[in-house]
């Protein structure tokens, strides 16, 4: 018998569906097509689905049963209420009692009358404003949200606050200044190489922006312009508290594609894929419009301004799943499988999206490029700190004075970001916590802020960089609820691909939630999951509660390394 390595590992419903012709592309578009239509679950609407792609029952019922948009109750009136760390923070999570109270519907249920559904999510990417809720496609935020949605207030959702501290911005030229897109493009394809593109970037030093860190150059490298590479633009933006890719693709979109064009330009790519979280409606229409722009103005197209690049960009809606931003479980979902993290080796570069080999880059990633390109990778490498050159779109919560997106460079105090560009907590709050990268990022103490906005710096306090969220908590909340909150966030968000993280998230908020100190059994739950779980998701989980009971001092006694 021959033995089967990594690279040859049988995926049975890829392996199907490239026979059928590859419907899995269509799937969880049409599973969404069929939700909207009914009131029914999953079971009743998603075989037929199949069916009518040549597919077994199955390869429907997973994905329909596994994302939070498929799988929850869908009435006339559906409301998605965020639930993550930002919009908890903001009222010690009272506000989804509120809103259930109001609604008269437990979320995750419907109303009497059955024409009103609830549904708890996370994260709408209103951070700066909560707490937010969707009211279909229609934000309302900030602390009479209750009174929004029972309509005795009308839906109120400010623009993201933005501001440059670098005094030359890379990300957020357009947003601030109104600096025009699609100025590097023209002049590039024309005239330049994809070498050219390649080596500019890796001068910069560029690291992705999604949380990984990973060098951009050399994951581009690492394609090798194989027939058939695919990039992809990765809008699946789920940490909690950051809402600097939901900016981006709302107020410069233009930009964004620009990156990807040229990032496909680098890797010898044909193909472009936009993935945009379904919680970001607004973003997901603006993106369309600018790839409809973009191919009327001859950036994209079967010859790309008259050259012989070839470039299609197509925008694809995400389902709900915070671990579906993670790049082997993002390329599942854009097959029509579950959102789950794909053992690696093969990588995505050699082996992704239909064994095509696959870059995703994050959206911010991506939005630097076009400046790295104009400007020149050793211009860019001179900012931030030579070990993480670059800046960083930093997302400061509604706790905040001043709440917003910050460009600012790499390497910047954390106390800085805190007390000067935030101007400390509004209505003079006592910061009890930061939390920094999300909600597996980490959290540091409010005396322990002198530490550089850094993976290196972070790290070393047993936090994150993450996509920079700083999520801040006051004395409103207790140190015992913000440690269930992470582990309910854990537990909910949990993939389930492998059995450390499935049961130990589990595990780990059924300790939390017993409200006293876990012993060893704690000790031994943290070894698993850092050592055995599939993907970083499971691995952060005792990083960041380690973080968080040191930031609480014995106030949370036993949860430390």
């Amino acid at each position: 018998m021959v033995p089967v390595g990594p690279a040859d590992r049988l995926d049975a419903f890829r392996a199907l569906a490239d026979r059928r012709g590859r419907p899995g592309d269509r799937l969880i578009e049409s599973l969404a097509e069929a939700r909207a239509g009914t009131a029914d679950g999953p079971e009743v609407w998603a075989p037929a689905v199949a069916a009518r792609l040549g597919l077994p029952a199955a390869a429907a019922l997973g994905p329909a049963s596994y994302y939070a948009d498929l799988a929850a109750s869908h009435r006339d009136r559906h409301v998605r209420v965020c639930t993550a760390t930002a919009c908890f923070a903001a009222q010690a999570g009272r506000h989804l009692a509120d809103v259930a109270h109001e609604l008269g519907v437990t979320p995750g249920t419907t109303s009497p009358r059955d024409d009103v559904s609830v549904q708890a999510v996370r994260c709408l990417g209103y951070c700066y404003t909560g707490p937010a809720a969707l009211d279909g496609d229609t934000p309302c935020t900030g602390p009479n949200l209750v009174d929004q949605l029972a309509g005795r207030q009308p839906p109120r959702a400010p623009e993201i606050p933005a501001a440059d501290d670098t005094g030359d911005p890379v990300l957020l030229g357009g947003v601030v200044s109104g600096e025009p897109a699609w100025q590097v493009w023209p002049g590039t394809v024309t005239a330049h190489t994809p070498d050219e593109v390649h080596r500019e970037v890796a001068a910069s030093g560029l690291r992705g922006r999604g949380g990984a860190g990973f060098r951009v150059a050399a994951k581009w490298e690492a394609a090798g312009r194989a027939p058939g590479t695919v990039v992809v633009a990765n809008g699946d933006e789920g940490d909690p508290g950051s809402y600097a890719d939901r900016l981006l693709m709302e107020a410069d979109p233009a930009r964004v594609l620009e990156g990807l064009a040229l990032a496909c330009f680098a890797c010898g790519a044909r193909r472009g894929i936009v993935l945009v979280r379904s919680e970001y409606p607004a973003a997901l229409a603006r993106m369309r419009e600018a790839v409809g722009q973009a191919y009327a103005d001859g950036h994209l197209g079967p010859s790309a301004h008259g050259t012989g690049t070839a470039l299609d960009i197509q925008v694809v809606e995400g389902a709900g799943s915070y671990v579906a931003g993670e790049e082997t479980a993002l390329i599942a979902g854009l097959e029509g499988g579950r959102g789950c993290a794909r053992p690696r080796p093969p990588y995505p570069t050699q082996r992704g999206l239909w064994d095509a080999p696959t870059v995703v880059n994050n959206v911010e990633t991506l939005a630097a490029v076009p400046w790295i390109v104009r400007r020149g990778g050793a211009a860019y490498a001179r900012r931030g700190t030579s070990a993480e050159p670059g800046t960083k779109l930093v997302c400061l919560s509604e706790r905040f004075a001043r709440p917003g997106c910050y460009e600012v460079e790499l390497g910047t105090p954390i106390r800085r970001l805190v007390h000067e560009l935030g101007s400390g907590l509004k209505d003079g709050a006592e910061l009890a916590a930061l939390q920094v990268g999300g909600p597996l990022g980490g959290f540091l103490a409010a005396g322990s802020l002198d530490v550089p906005l850094s993976e290196a710096g972070l790290s070393a306090r047993g936090a994150a960089l993450g996509h920079a969220g700083l999520v801040a908590f006051d004395q409103q909340v207790t140190p015992e609820e913000v440690l269930r909150h992470v582990w309910e966030f854990a537990a909910a968000e949990s993939c389930g691909a492998c059995s450390p993280c499935r049961v130990g998230s589990r595990r780990g908020l059924d300790m939390a939630s017993a409200g006293a100190p876990p012993g060893p059994e704690w000790a031994r739950l943290s070894r698993v999951l850092s050592e055995a779980s599939l993907c970083a998701f499971g691995r952060r989980i005792p990083p960041a509660v380690h973080s968080l009971a040191r930031a609480y001092g014995d106030r949370l006694a036993g949860w430390g390394p």
